[in-house]
């Protein structure tokens, strides 16, 4: 260890935190760990560690006298209240100008204020969206770092090391002052969420709508991932197919419960979104259909005693399943779309200054929702930094426009079958609302100025008015 201490601390030896110390240490940093449970920490350094500069600290003092002046240090703990204690633990051994990193899934209005509360002690803070999973941290996440610049700027060739690379760039860039970091990272997760709904659907459409079986889905999934639908989570679909319950030896995906959970971004990203009137409809029914799913006991009770169609499709399958790739692909731009258009408005109303060519640029490798999309994404924001829409990108929309009617067809195919395809139908919706030059929202302000007198706006004469609608 050099003598003037380690370069980066890390505190919370989870999975996420451990193999993120295992990844410094691999890019040639020295790294002092802690763990609130000292034999976790024990453990760790007797079977992970071998010849690596990893310093084990088994009390907060110990492990921030192992740390070079100014200190850096890294907390990958649950978000929440857990991050709270855990600064107030740390504070008696902070000094000013000491930096503190939430590596965390925080809510942004929690870092902005545990930021404003360490900025008045003198202590440097930023939120770190870390994107990648377990494989991630350990061999090259996708990070999103957002805070003071100094703060980046101290620990930035740390994090672009350990970070992952496509075509020699780091999926790692500063992206703004305050909580950018943490709110590009809970967007992303939105983003997350829409299009696991659009994969889940799609899935659902061949199986009960075709009758494939794990086998034959395998092999969709996996051709369409040597094409434009290329990305992580379409690779790891194809994969799922493939695996065997050591148990039964049956294929493991048809024994798994049929119920999701959420852990709360996606979700956090719908609230935003509606604070800031953003509309976001397909990451708000990925949300929906997850608590949906919960109602199992319900929803086994309602397949019996109500009847719909027969979703069992008797058409050509192969020209069934090409028109699905392509509406896939369609609603796929779609839920990119919604999700930085609500990063643009955010970074105007929050000030946090985030360019969008660059968030795209390290959302192309190590994290979650990495798809070679995202390079025509990146190219979009490149020509215009000021893009109000990805559907109004030359490119983009222009591939849209080549799969809409294929987009329109199953929808009608879905509803036809009985199968539910909410993601498909909201990327078709916000489609045909957003290319709409008049909605009928004129309805909705007359009704709410005839209940309630809440003054509408008319086309040919500005300001707000107010009728008497009943005559009597």
């Amino acid at each position: 260890m050099p003598k003037q201490g380690c370069e980066i601390g890390v505190v919370g030896l989870g999975t996420m935190g451990r193999n993120l110390v295992l990844n410094f240490a691999d890019r040639g940093f020295s790294v002092a760990i802690y763990n609130r449970t000292a034999e976790k920490t024990r453990e760790f350094m007797a079977r992970e560690v071998g010849s690596r500069d990893i310093r084990p600290g088994y009390d907060l003092k110990e492990f921030a006298g192992l740390l070079r002046k100014p200190r850096a240090m890294i907390t990958m703990i649950s978000a929440g209240e857990p991050v709270d204690a855990m600064i107030r633990e740390l504070l008696p051994v902070l000094e000013p100008g000491d930096l503190l990193i939430d590596g965390g899934n925080s809510h942004f209005t929690d870092t902005n204020r545990r930021s404003k509360f360490l900025a008045a002690k003198g202590i440097l803070f930023m939120g770190l969206g870390v994107s990648g999973g377990e494989a991630g941290a350990r061999f090259g996440p996708s990070l999103m770092p957002g805070g003071p610049r100094e703060a980046y700027d101290r620990v930035g060739p740390v994090l672009e090391a350990a970070a992952a690379r496509v075509n020699g760039e780091p999926c790692v860039a500063y992206l703004g002052r305050g909580s950018a970091g943490h709110y590009v990272k809970m967007v992303h997760n939105g983003i997350e969420y829409g299009l696991m709904e659009l994969l889940a659907e799609s899935y659902d459409l061949m199986k009960r709508g075709l009758g494939l079986g794990p086998e034959e889905l395998h092999a969709v999934y996996a051709a369409w991932n040597e094409e434009e639908l290329n990305s992580y989570l379409v690779e790891i679909t194809a994969r799922i197919f493939l695996k065997k319950d050591e148990q039964t030896g049956k294929p493991l995906i048809d024994l798994i419960r049929d119920e999701a959970k959420q852990k709360g971004t996606g979700m956090w990203t719908s609230w935003d979104a509606m604070d800031l009137q953003v509309a976001t409809p397909d990451i708000d029914i990925a949300v929906v259909m997850r608590d949906l799913s919960g109602y199992r006991k319900e929803r086994v009770a309602a397949a019996q005693a109500m009847s719909g169609p027969n979703p069992a499709f008797a058409g050509d399958r192969g020209r069934f399943v090409a028109k699905l790739k392509n509406a896939l692909f369609a609603g796929m731009i779609v839920v990119y779309a919604q999700g930085l258009s609500l990063l643009k408005r955010a970074s105007s109303i929050y000030a946090y200054g985030l360019e969008l060519e660059t968030v795209a640029r390290i959302w192309r490798g190590g994290c979650i929702i990495r798809a070679v999309l995202l390079e025509d994404i990146r190219a979009a924001f490149q020509a215009r930094a000021d893009l109000d829409n990805l559907l109004l990108d030359a490119r983009l929309g222009r591939q849209f426009l080549a799969r809409q009617w294929d987009l329109r067809e199953m929808v009608g195919v879905a509803a036809d079958l009985g199968l539910p395809a909410p993601g498909l139908m909201m990327s078709l919706a916000y489609f045909d609302a957003y290319r709409s030059a008049r909605l009928p929202a004129n309805l909705t302000q007359a009704q709410r100025d005839y209940f309630g007198a809440h003054t509408f706006e008319r086309l040919d004469t500005p300001g707000t008015f107010h009728v008497q609608w009943d005559e009597d």
